[in-house]
């Protein structure tokens, strides 16, 4: 192929590689011509070259004369191709070739550019990137697009990689077109000043466009005042650019008073940084280079009206005084426009608008210190010294993020003396060394490690070692024998392999960074001199460039994480962020109370993450655990707000700030699957609308600020009351009960459960101008329950089904979680394709999860192994992570495994095509099973919602108690729902959503609890017709029972539990005088008790102890705190006939049976306390909420009639019973099936269930009714402190169904 010809397809090529944006398809001007292949041979340059027919003139694309291309004499990685345009142009692309018909190439390379050959700068296509993709053969072209382009006149390329089997060989060729360029200089002393035409100001918008370079860190760069203070400042500061917004407002309490938006970093760096400003009215965008902020002002700011004058390059001393100090801006401006006005233009041609202060040319000058750049931590500069001088005098200046490093050695002459000067915690540290004396330190400055240019001086000579750091210097007295001289070769940023000696071989590493004008014994040193080999030696370092980069700008620190960095990484601090992970991203919090409490937690105050990883915060709230997951977000008006006019002025409106902000709030509502807020109205001849029309003289604020006058149960703008639509008002004439306007106080109480417009913001009564006329109302929290995503699910019934959805966008983050169950060995979860990028995760094998992924550095996979398969039909959690720094996996709770991204390599996740849940494109390894709350950087997918459109997919997935039965806890049973699982603790001791809370009271002296069996068997099976009736009368028989109790105590003697009967047969449980457990048995009225002390110790200690008590026919074991046992044999006999009641607590004498009895037992108790924790009879247990009648009576005890039963029957089964109701030998799970087969079994197994059962829900019923009556006077009392929590609680536990913590309950 010729080179016109390879020229022109590789032209096609490049303009192929990239869509043309629709303003420069639509324009003739195109700017993508060669550039290089019309430049003379002179225009090209090199490092070295291998020979004169491989010299740089021969490096054209395309070209086969010469050796065909360029080859240097080395190939090392100090090598560089040079092109010089003539003027500066705009680059918009790059071309590569080997050298013809050789084994020559470079497979990759750095670009770098400047404008006047010196002080280059590298070109980085990310934001991490550096390098570019070379050659694979020697004759194809590699074309890139540069975006975005760049306006230099020099290019250099230098080679990273080349073929191994050959040597570096390049040809080239560069793209582009002319640049126009104005310039102007200001010497920081100068100013421009512009007066426009009041006309020529666009009345919504301003624009404002430049670029800049500097090589100094501060200065004002424009200018422009308005009234009152307002003003509208660009200035840079410690090589950051800072847009000042200040608003003019008199209040400084206002957010918007005064706004700084910062961008950029080492902007001092002395190239070109482009910077637009767009003011519409109240809206800020602010871009410096690539990056972009925007602000929005809140109110009615506006930075539009300002004065007609704006200042470039400092304030005029006749402006306004600014409250701020500031210094001029050194150094140059190019292409300033205002609103499409060249200011520079107008400048040059002295029109009147312009106003030139101080100095100001219009041209660039270009300083000529030449940087030099330590780029790994075995970098160093070796430079000769100056022998003969009698004192040691070295000047540099450096910058680095680094914290520490070695700067500086050197040996010094005529004895075995050194000099060590290290960077150390952000400081420097000069240490003066020398056999026999003790080493001189010197330590000044602080926070060196800031990315800043800062000076160095250092001095030896006659008694005094100084050191020097940005003008503060730190001075040391020291006794040194013999003469001091310079030494023979100085160090810069390490030791070469062969050096050995003080600084050199020791654990701090070389140093990285930049350093510049550097100066020996008074004489300045030229790196350029270096690079040619005509002084010093060096390595690894790259000489007339300063590639320090800011890995912070930008941040990839999310979520307010604060970003720190070294010259090779960078790391956030996550803390007080409410986020997790590398780059902060990860929340640590659920997402809501309904994965709160299916995590096993209890009712609380919690943090939830509403969107996950999303820009929304955690948000405290309260969470409900009752069998219905409650949200409770409370506000700052809990309390009962009265209204009432004042000198005939209608009273304001009360607004209400919540402990969310309001997207927090929308988010828990948009998840919630209901939502309500209580309202009450108490009123006085005050009326919620004007009776006449019905007027509203009463309203109330929504979520999306809209006024409402419908209340609770209503649909919008009815205007009624719920009386008024259920038609119980106090007076039928009005839909509400205040609208009668009655001469007493009358109250309505609604609820608003309108998703849309919750919450309430603020609430507006107006109707109290009247004479004696008043209001209150009361506004509860916001209330919530259900999850819509949580249970979100769908079940892949075949392997080539799946859903789709758009394409995932997570370019630099991307987390990934759900829920997943299967019984098949492998399957696809997850998929995304881009054209070479991808993620994916997948059931890689039964007992492994991996998580793969490609951003462009080749396929990387992470993947969790579990000793126990996945695929055991069990609920498992999933949670991958990808972002710059690492990607991580973590299934269960199993270790998390990571795996580090690479250095410098490609960051972002370029994804095309549809997001495949389930299953994948090519309709292969699809996922059998269920997968639910499928969440994508925190934003749920709707499966369910697509599943119904799907073929091979059904919405929802059955079956949650395998996963979730663990968290019914003592005996609960779990019970499946469509959407979770409810914990059933009839047949547990404890109540509660998971069966925690247990069923406990307080005993005071001489109190008791008495429950009689007849009463509760009557009312309880009239109303449930349930078959067990016919079992509860005088012939009852027991065959055997057990009974399981906890207490606390310190008094004696005292009586734990006493079960009595109609023939005088009883069960007691006493502590004895000793605090010894003693139990009675009498099963015959005709014989004397059996009476067993248990010298187990003295259990009236005050400590919690346990005892259960298994009776078998005769046989009687007794269990103390699950350690101490003992058996026993019964004389008294082997049936307990006719129960008639349960007694905890003191004895009444009417209910105390004849027998011996001891009066020390019967007297009441004086300052002693029982706790009763828990009575239970291994499985048969009764939840108390089911069967509290709605209006018991508030007597202790009730005594009514037990009719007669037979016993037949019972002693055929004893041994059966006994056996079955053992809680530690039939697990929790399998005791369903096993009390369903047991219906038909005889009447003496039921006895023994029954009749445990019914002891614990007369206890039951006692508690509850105090516990109401220990609440509402409980509630009367004061609260003291200021925890926001505490009240945060409080108000939850009196305005919703709040879960009891344990509390004591008197009697």
């Amino acid at each position: 192929m010729d080179p016109a010809a390879g020229a022109f397809l590789g032209l096609l090529f490049l303009l192929s590689a990239q869509p043309w944006s629709p303003v420069v398809a639509g324009n003739t001007y195109t700017c993508d011509a060669p550039l290089a292949s019309t430049l003379p041979r002179e225009s090209f340059s090199s490092s070295s070259e291998l020979s004169s027919s491989h010299g740089p003139g021969f490096a054209s694309l395309n070209r086969r004369d010469g050796a065909g291309g360029w080859s240097p004499l080395v190939s090392d990685k100090y090598q560089w191709l040079q092109i010089d345009l003539g003027e500066r142009m705009e680059v918009t692309a790059v071309a590569t070739q080997g050298g013809y018909g050789s084994s020559d190439w470079v497979t990759s390379y750095i670009l770098m550019f400047s404008d006047g050959g010196r002080n280059w700068k590298q070109y980085r296509r990310e934001e991490s990137i550096s390098g570019f993709p070379g050659n694979t053969n020697a004759d194809s072209v590699v074309h890139y697009r540069l975006q975005p382009p760049f306006e230099a006149r020099f290019l250099r390329f230098l080679p990273l990689a080349w073929n191994p089997k050959g040597r570096i060989g390049m040809r080239i060729e560069v793209y582009g077109c002319a640049y126009r360029s104005e310039m102007v200089n200001f010497d920081g002393k100068s100013s421009l000043l512009y007066t426009f035409n009041q006309k020529s100001v666009s009345p919504t918008k301003d624009v404002i466009s430049l670029k800049f370079k500097t090589r100094q860190t501060d200065g004002i760069l424009l200018h422009r005042e308005g009234q009152n203070g307002k003003h509208i400042t660009l200035e840079l500061v410690k090589g950051k650019l800072i847009l000042s917004l200040n608003s003019g407002h008199a209040s400084l309490s206002s957010p918007d008073a005064h706004v700084t938006l910062t961008l950029g970093s080492l902007l001092d760096d002395q190239h070109w940084h482009s910077v637009l400003i767009e003011l519409l009215n109240s809206h800020v965008n602010f871009t410096v280079d690539r990056h972009t902020q925007h602000f929005q002002a809140k109110g009615e700011s506006s930075y539009l009206d300002l004065d007609y004058e704006i200042s470039f390059g400092g304030i005029p001393g006749h402006g306004k005084s600014v409250a701020f100090p500031h210094k001029n801006f050194h150094g140059c401006f190019e292409n300033l426009y205002y609103n499409g006005v060249d200011i520079i233009d107008l400048s040059k041609k002295h029109k009147p608008q312009i106003h030139l202060m101080g100095n100001v040319s219009f041209s660039c000058s270009q300083p000529q210190n030449v940087p030099v750049t330590f780029l790994s931590s075995r970098s160093y500069l070796a430079l000769p010294g100056t022998p003969g001088e009698d004192k040691v005098s070295v000047t540099f200046q450096f910058r680095t993020w680094n914290r520490a490093g070695l700067l500086l050695t050197t040996q010094l002459q005529h004895g075995p003396g050194a000099l060590v000067l290290v960077l150390n915690d952000g400081k420097l540290q000069l240490s003066l060394s020398q056999p026999g004396h003790p080493a001189r330190d010197v330590t000044t400055g602080a926070g060196l490690s800031d990315g800043q240019w800062h000076s160095v001086s250092l001095s030896l000579k006659g008694n005094h070692l100084s050191v020097m750091v940005d003008g503060e210097a730190a001075t040391v007295a020291h006794s040194l024998r013999g003469r001091i001289d310079s030494g023979d070769t100085y160090y810069w940023g390490g030791c070469p392999d062969s050096r050995s000696g003080p600084g050199c071989g020791g654990p701090l590493a070389g140093f990285q960074g930049c350093v510049r004008l550097i100066s020996i014994g008074d004489k300045a040193v030229d790196p350029i001199t270096v690079q040619q080999g005509a002084f010093g030696s060096f390595r690894d370092l790259q000489i007339d460039t300063c590639g320090l980069m800011d890995r912070c700008l930008p941040s990839y620190c999310e979520h307010g994480g604060e970003c720190s960095q070294s010259w090779d990484t960078f790391s956030c601090d996550c803390a007080h962020t409410g986020y997790t992970g590398a780059t902060c991203h990860s929340s640590l919090y659920e997402q809501s109370c309904e994965a709160h409490k299916h995590r096993g937690n209890s009712s609380g105050l919690y943090y939830i993450d509403s969107d996950g990883s999303g820009p929304l915060g955690p948000a405290l709230v309260y969470c409900n655990m009752t069998d219905t997951t409650w949200t409770s977000v409370q506000h700052n008006g809990s309390h009962l707000a009265r209204v009432k006019s004042s000198n005939g002025e209608s009273p304001h409106p009360v607004f209400f700030k919540y402990t969310a902000s309001m997207d927090q709030l929308q988010a828990i509502i948009d998840r919630a699957d209901h939502c309500q807020q209580e309202l009450a109205f108490h009123c006085k001849k005050s009326r919620l609308s004007a009776s006449h029309d019905g007027t509203p003289v009463s309203w109330w604020v929504g979520r999306t600020n809209e006024t409402h006058t419908y209340w609770g149960g209503s649909l919008p703008d009815a205007q009624k009351c719920a009386c008024g639509l259920q038609g119980n008002c106090l007076d039928s004439q009005y839909y509400c009960n205040c609208d009668a306007a009655r001469n007493e106080w009358t109250s309505d109480t609604v609820v608003l459960s309108h998703k849309e417009h919750l919450p309430v913001t603020q609430v507006a009564m107006r109707d109290t101008g009247q004479p004696h006329s008043e209001a209150a109302y009361a506004l509860g929290p916001l209330l919530c329950w259900g999850d819509n995503s949580f249970w979100n699910s769908a079940s892949f019934n075949t392997e080539t089904s799946y859903l789709h959805f758009p394409t995932f966008r997570g370019e630099l983050s991307a987390d990934v979680s759900f829920f997943f169950k299967t019984t098949a060995p492998s399957g696809v979860f997850v998929e995304n394709l881009g054209i070479t990028d991808f993620i994916r995760l997948e059931l890689h094998a039964p007992a492994e999860v991996t998580f793969s992924f490609d951003v462009g550095n080749g396929r990387c996979e992470v993947t969790v192994r579990s000793p126990t398969p996945f695929n055991d039909n069990r609920w498992h959690h999933v949670r991958a992570e990808r972002n710059v720094k690492e990607a991580s996996l973590q299934v269960d709770q199993l270790p998390s495994k990571t795996q580090p991204a690479p250095a410098d390599g490609h960051a972002r996740l370029q994804l095309n095509s549809q997001l495949f849940v389930g299953g994948t494109a090519t309709r292969q390894r699809g996922f059998l099973g269920c997968i639910r709350s499928l969440r994508l950087n925190g934003l749920a997918l709707d499966l369910e919602e697509r599943a119904t459109m799907t073929p091979g997919v059904e919405p929802g997935c059955p079956g949650h108690c395998s996963s979730y039965g663990h968290l019914c806890r003592n005996g609960g049973r779990c019970r499946e729902r469509p959407r979770g699982i409810a914990c059933d603790c009839a047949f547990s001791a404890y109540d509660g959503p998971f069966c925690e809370s247990e069923i406990s009271a307080y005993f005071g002296t001489g109190s008791s609890v008495i429950y009689n069996f007849q009463e509760h068997s009557n009312y309880t099976f009239s109303k449930n017709s349930s078959s067990f009736a016919a079992l509860f009368h005088e012939d009852l028989t027991l065959a055997g029972e057990m009974a399981t109790l906890s207490f606390r105590t310190t008094g004696t003697p005292s009586l734990l539990l006493y079960v009595s009967s109609f023939y005088e047969e009883y069960l007691s449980v006493i502590l004895a005088p000793n605090g010894s457990l003693q139990i009675r048995y009498k099963l015959d009225r005709h014989q004397e008790p059996d009476v067993f002390n248990f010298g187990f110790k003295n259990l009236a200690d005050g400590q919690l102890h346990q005892v259960k008590i298994h009776r078998d026919a005769a046989l009687v074991s007794v269990e103390v705190n699950q350690n101490a046992r003992r058996q026993v044999i019964l004389s008294s006999g082997t049936e307990f006939n006719a129960v008639k009641s349960l007694t905890l607590g003191t004895i009444l004498d009417s209910y105390y049976p004849r027998f011996e009895q001891s009066e020390e037992l019967i007297k009441p108790q004086s300052a002693t306390s029982t706790r009763v924790q828990s009575v239970s009879g291994g499985v048969a247990l009764s939840a108390p909420s089911r069967v509290i009648p709605p209006s018991l009576p508030e007597q202790v005890s009730v005594c009514t009639h037990f009719p007669a039963t037979r016993t037949d029957g019972v002693k055929e089964q004893k041994e059966h019973s006994t056996h079955n109701f053992l809680p530690s030998v039939t697990p929790a799970s399998d005791r369903s099936d096993e009390a369903r087969s047991e219906v038909s079994v005889t009447q003496g197994v039921i006895a023994v269930v029954i009749f445990i059962s019914l002891c614990v829900t007369a206890i039951a019923i006692r508690i509850y009714q105090q516990r109401w009556l220990y609440q509402k006077n409980e509630s009367n009392i004061p609260q003291t402190g200021d925890n926001a929590e505490t009240a945060l609680k409080s108000e939850v536990n009196m305005q919703s169904t709040v879960s009891e913590s344990q509390k004591e309950y008197f009697f």
